[in-house]
């Protein structure tokens, strides 16, 4: 209990003594370059100069200040355009009416040192009476800037534990926009994700697959660039280089130069800040280094102090993201009259300075720019220095509870995080025409224009407008660009080219190189049977079944169908042959039947010697039947004719064999064997034989008969049209049976070719039954080996052959003898009696 009473005395103690301390400055003060008193006070910080010298440390006597030279032009118009717009609030009646605001802009040299050092100036103040106490409260509301992302990290960082609201004018870094480390932390300008995300748009617009990629080494282009290599990696944009440097590091920048030298990209995405940007300019104008597409980003797009005779060289036809240009109305005129009447320190008298300003030498070159306003038109950064400044303005209005004719409460205590808070909530319109709000993030909506770097007729360099960005706009609306506008790198109207590998045309696709980029590859043709109907295609289409690619792989067409037609030649020819086989059949009929009255033609059994010619004629007209496009009633006529037709034929022939044998067997004492085969006998086995495969025919078209099929399993790129045999049990059947009785007509005709007669007719069964046996039995091989149409004509040129086979083996020995031989032609000779004497005979 004592312990716990001791440590409260302990701690109450404490308090108090913090409470009595006296403040006090530890070193030197940091004045401000413009100030003014007012109710509220505004800081700022902006890069005025750009060049910081420091002094020499040699630790023997107090370290000096640091000075500051070269002025940089931008920023001193930014700060011109905050107290101009400080001014025009001040004479406002209806906002903030009776309250006036003060300001206090420190030059931070663009060195994150002297910002370091003017952030505690700004916030601490410049100077303390005596005996003041200390008590916690920065005598700032609220911060414009600064510039930079990196300073503005410092900035943030520096005031957040304060709670003091920091309003950028155009620093964009995406990582100003977690509210979790900058929770009070707000932007007129758009984070650079929108400003990164428009890069890949313009690139992936203009077709540029193969680029290379520079940024400034700090916040702002690190970020930034981030951001763009990962979108354009997702978009299929391939980076060939990515390479950084900071202004102070030249041994980096040389090699940035070396490596832009060495590259094939044709397009450098340039994401640096202003004196990166300057630097990087000349060196490429020294080694001669020039057209190179550059596309480029807000912060030195339109900067005019970039352009020099040499840098044009390089920069001719750069295309780049610039903010919106809008003119403040009175600002021009501000610039050159008031500002310098009444902002301008050393434009008073000498007893009315400043009590910040030591001396006016600081202002010497800022004076010089006294008559200078050609560059006012073309800032584009000052509108967003005015929305900020419009923005704390609006938010102190609401917090002081002001009315327009009672005016604001002046009592009031405002506290930092109330400013933050109704910060969040502002929202309105400036003279302008623009609206002023914050998203989350404590951004504004991004908008940018689309900048070309083009040379007028008189000479004179100009940022035109070729396009815009505007991320409020739907996703297919957000960015136009005029590319008929445009002049390119170097001066040309031709766009440039930038790919790694050029795009592969339909009919191939794109195989990677090994150990390359994506966008690196070789154009490889599509397959037999596949296809790529667009550029730069991946893989290749398979097509359906029934197509096939055509020559230029490029599209499906309908394979071609293959079938054995009456125009082709070997069709035609084997027509012929047909047609040749059927006309001698009829002549050789036509002879028979003159002659038969004959001897040779009566013992040779007429009437089956006319079956068969008409059997022959049949076989012969039945290969007719396998020309042309199959159909189903084709496929099925085609099969069950040349079965029926060879089976009628081979029937006659074995009538013809039975004959032979049964009359030799008559002539033996007691025989009346031909009692049992007569005519008649002769007659029904035809038919007997014959309507059995009429019946295999039957049950064949019955059960499973042929039918036309598309064969595409033979040839890829076309399709056999074909009889498909349906049931092959019912073909192999018909050409068994056809077999068969051939075998069998074959060895009766042998065991009777040696019979006495003088015209032995068996003896030309049998070699007709041999060379039909001989043509089937290498038909099968044939048959089964033969591609397509050439199947088919396989078939028809068996069936010819041995129907030519049967008709000169069987008739045309008797023809010889019917026309060259007709002494032969008696019924002596052919019964081998011509030499037998009166007596015998």
């Amino acid at each position: 209990m004592l312990l716990f009473i001791y440590t409260l005395l302990l701690f109450h103690q404490l308090h108090t003594k913090a409470g009595n301390t006296v403040c006090r400055i530890m070193g030197d003060p940091q004045y401000p370059l413009f100030s003014k008193d007012g109710d509220i006070t505004i800081g700022a910080l902006f890069p005025v100069h750009s060049i910081e010298t420091l002094p020499s440390f040699e630790f023997t006597k107090k370290p000096q200040l640091l000075s500051c030279s070269s002025v940089y032009l931008r920023d001193f118009r930014l700060a011109q355009m905050m107290i101009f717009a400080i001014e025009e609030i001040n004479r406002s009646e209806s906002l903030l009416p009776n309250v006036s605001i003060g300001y206090r802009i420190h030059d931070t040299c663009g060195s994150r040192l002297s910002t370091m050092s003017a952030i505690l100036g700004l916030m601490n103040g410049q100077e303390f009476a005596p005996g003041r106490r200390c008590n916690g409260q920065s005598p700032l509301h609220a911060i414009i800037g600064e510039s930079e992302s990196s300073a503005t990290v410092i900035l943030s960082r520096t005031t957040g534990p304060f709670k003091i609201p920091v309003i950028s004018h155009s620093a964009t870094c995406e990582c100003l926009s977690n509210r979790k480390d900058y929770p009070s932390f707000f932007r007129t300008m758009a984070s650079d994700f929108y400003q990164s995300t428009a890069l890949v748009y313009i690139v992936k617009h203009l077709g540029w697959s193969w680029v290379g990629t520079v940024n400034s080494d700090n916040d702002f282009g690190n970020y930034g660039m981030a951001i763009f290599l990962k979108i354009a990696q997702e978009e299929g944009i391939c980076v060939e280089y990515s390479v950084k440097f900071f202004r102070t590091e030249t041994e980096k920048l040389q090699k940035v130069v070396d490596t832009i030298k060495k590259s094939t990209a044709k397009v450098i995405v340039a994401f640096a800040s202003f004196p990166e940007m300057g630097l990087l300019v000349d060196q490429l104008s020294i080694q001669n280094i020039t057209g190179l597409q550059i596309i480029g980003v807000r912060s030195w797009i339109t900067v005019r102090s970039l352009i020099t005779p040499n840098s044009f060289s390089v920069l001719r036809g750069s295309l780049g993201f610039a903010v919106r240009k809008i003119d403040v109305e009175g600002f021009a005129d501000y610039v050159m009259k008031d500002f310098w009447k009444t902002a301008f320190p050393c434009s008073q008298s000498k007893g009315n300075y400043s009590q910040y300003a030591l001396s006016c030498s600081r202002y010497e070159d800022l004076l010089l720019l006294k008559n200078y306003n050609e560059d006012v038109p073309e800032q584009r950064y000052v509108n967003y220095v005015y929305k900020a400044v419009y923005a704390v303005a609006h938010s102190l209005h609401s917090l002081l509870k002001c009315k327009e004719q009672e005016g604001c409460e002046k009592g009031l205590t405002i506290q930092p995080q109330q400013l933050v808070k109704a910060l969040k909530m502002v929202n309105f319109t400036i003279k302008t025409g623009d609206n002023v709000w914050f998203d989350s993030t404590g951004g504004a909506v991004a908008q940018y224009e689309v900048v070309n770097w083009q040379q007028d007729s008189d000479g004179s360099i100009k940022f035109k407008s070729v396009g815009y960005y505007d991320a409020s706009l739907p996703p297919d609306q957000r960015f136009v660009l005029n590319t008929e506008n445009i002049i390119w790198a170097g001066g040309r109207v031709e766009k440039p080219r930038s790919v790694c590998s050029e795009s592969c045309p339909p009919g191939t696709r794109k195989a990677a190189q090994n150990g390359r980029p994506v966008c690196c590859y070789d154009c490889i043709p599509c397959a037999e049977g596949e296809i790529s109907n667009e550029t730069d295609s991946n893989n290749c289409k398979q097509c359906p079944m029934e197509y096939w690619s055509n020559a230029g792989k490029n599209k499906c067409v309908l394979k071609a169908v293959e079938f054995l037609s009456f125009t082709e030649v070997m069709s035609i020819v084997l027509v012929f042959f047909s047609v040749f086989g059927v006309g001698l059949t009829v002549l050789v009929a036509i002879l028979f039947y003159n002659k038969k009255d004959t001897p040779i033609v009566k013992a040779n059994n007429s009437e089956l010697s006319f079956l068969l010619l008409f059997s022959l004629s049949l076989c012969f007209l039945c290969s007719l039947t396998f020309i042309g496009q199959p159909t189903e009633w084709s496929c099925m006529l085609r099969h069950t004719a040349f079965g029926i037709t060879f089976v009628l034929c081979i029937s006659c022939v074995l009538g013809k064999t039975l004959v032979v044998l049964m009359a030799f067997k008559a002539t033996l004492p007691g025989s009346n064997v031909m009692k049992w085969f007569g005519p008649s006998q002769q007659r029904l086995s035809v038919l007997a034989f014959t309507l059995v495969q009429i019946l295999i025919c039957v049950l064949w078209l019955t059960m499973s008969p042929p039918f036309p099929h598309k064969n595409m399993k033979y040839y890829k790129e076309k399709i056999i049209l074909e009889c498909s045999l349906g049931s092959t049990i019912g073909f192999w059947a018909v050409l068994v049976y056809i077999g068969l009785l051939a075998v069998l007509c074959f060895i009766l005709a042998f065991l009777a070719r040696t019979l006495p007669d003088n015209f032995n007719e068996a003896k030309f069964i049998t070699f007709s039954m041999l060379i039909f046996c001989a043509v089937w039995i290498t038909f099968i091989p044939a048959y089964v080996s033969s591609p397509g149409k050439f199947t088919v004509a396989v078939e028809i040129f068996a069936i010819l052959a041995s129907s030519f086979g049967l008709l000169f083996c069987i008739f045309a020995p008797k023809c010889y003898v019917i026309l060259y031989k007709p002494e032969q032609n008696t019924k002596q000779n052919i019964m081998g009696k011509q030499h037998l004497s009166p007596a015998e005979k």
